[in-house]
């Protein structure tokens, strides 16, 4: 069995879109809620999302790359280059047999889905674009990925709602683990911020209709009510140890422990009890080959919904007790709810916790709620000492999906 590592990452989100800005915010606690920008929401009652500031659209595409690729596509290229780029990886001299894409979407081209309806429903079947599919399908932020990186090994997009990046991470580090890739860009990315978008979830009272960025998206609190709607993109280069050490690559991290389940309970609720999470962070776990006490860090999934926190609470108690010597936070304080990317962005968060021995806090979380007996770091982060962190996603349809990382060391 190979071990795994990570040697590279790539982020474009709602608090940066470079690793250090990402980090910073992360450790200052700076907040990246703001009011809806790209349209008017009003009627929907939804006033704030996390949308992604300043993206550098110029550093790898040209005018016709939008025209050619919805944004969640174009996040997405945008994180896998960049990860590729930290990971000093000189791709003229890679087996690209054995290089694989695994990089998923909870929803995949929401905007243009809107946009070609709109304009069928206006003015006719035959101004639907030519390109209307292959820019709305999930698949094609991992295809056209591969494109640019002309990677010829595995290429799939795992669709599990808010657990895609993280499941596929987990499935890149398994197949990896057994042999049959060298290198493997896996993670998530996600634009599903347009009108689409918010009214659906705001119809199934899944947002919250805070007006305030600080006190909207708030895991754990008493008055949590939804989620805030994120966007971006988060990415690993995973690789085996050998081939890394063959190339002399700076190794950030390594993956250690995958777990991966279903609650089969409800389309969009978690067990009450938190069973298929608890069971998903203890598989996670085994695979580690560790005990729970040996896990400092959880990155929750914690949307700042009333079910969430309430199920996921309870699974990290039946895992680890109430340790005081695991810490928990939920980033998504910070950067919303990126959905189907939110996994890519968190096991960043994760790995860099574990780098800085420090923990981010759960921004805008002041009172924790009645259910909440965890050890919940708010307010402001926190230095700490640990090896090992697990990165959380529960997704609707009862996905549950955690990986396991340790602090590098030979």
């Amino acid at each position: 069995m190979n071990r795994v590592v990570i040697t590279g990452y790539g982020v474009t989100s709602p608090i940066g879109n470079t690793p250090e800005e990402f980090w910073n915010a992360l450790e200052n606690g700076k907040v990246g809620i703001d009011k809806i920008t790209r349209f008017d929401a009003s009627e929907t009652g939804i006033t704030l999302a996390a949308e992604v500031k300043d993206f550098p659209f110029d550093k790898y595409f040209v005018k016709k790359d939008a025209k050619r690729m919805d944004l969640f596509s174009l996040y997405g290229i945008y994180a896998a280059l960049e990860a590729v780029a930290m990971s000093g990886m000189n791709l003229e001299e890679e087996n690209m047999d054995r290089f694989g894409v695994i990089v998923g979407s909870g929803i995949g081209g929401l905007p243009v889905i809107q946009e070609q309806v709109t304009k069928l429903n206006e003015r006719g079947p035959k101004r639907v674009a030519p390109l209307f599919v292959p820019m709305s399908i999930v698949n094609m932020v991992a295809g056209n990925i591969a494109l640019r990186l002309g990677a010829k090994g595995i290429c799939t997009s795992v669709v599990t709602a808010c657990a895609s990046a993280t499941n596929s991470i987990g499935e890149a580090f398994r197949n990896i683990k057994h042999g049959y890739s060298d290198v493997i860009v896996a993670g998530g990315s996600e634009a599903s911020i347009c009108d689409i978008g918010i009214a659906g979830f705001a119809s199934l009272t899944a947002l919250t209709n805070s007006t305030d960025p600080l006190r909207a998206s708030i895991p754990f609190d008493k008055d949590r009510s939804g989620f805030v709607m994120g966007e971006g993109a988060g990415v690993f280069v995973l690789e085996s140890l050998e081939h890394a050490l063959a190339r002399g690559a700076n190794i950030l991290g390594e993956v250690v422990g995958y777990g991966a389940n279903c609650d089969a309970y409800h389309m969009t609720s978690p067990t009450p009890d938190g069973a298929g999470a608890a069971r998903a962070m203890e598989l996670a776990i085994e695979e580690a080959g560790i005990t729970p006490s040996q896990v400092g860090y959880i990155n929750a999934h914690g949307t700042s919904t009333q079910a969430n926190e309430k199920g996921e609470s309870q699974a990290i108690e039946t895992v680890f007790g109430l340790d005081e010597n695991v810490l928990v936070s939920s980033t998504k304080s910070l950067t919303g709810h990126l959905l189907g990317a939110a996994g890519g962005i968190e096991a960043i968060a994760t790995l860099e916790a574990l780098n800085h021995q420090f923990v981010p806090a759960t921004m805008g979380t002041a009172e924790l709620g009645e259910d909440i007996n965890i050890n919940v770091v708010t307010q402001t982060g926190k230095k700490h000492t640990f090896e090992y962190a697990i990165s959380n996603s529960l997704g609707f349809g009862g996905h549950n999906a955690v990986i396991a990382l340790k602090k590098w060391s030979e």
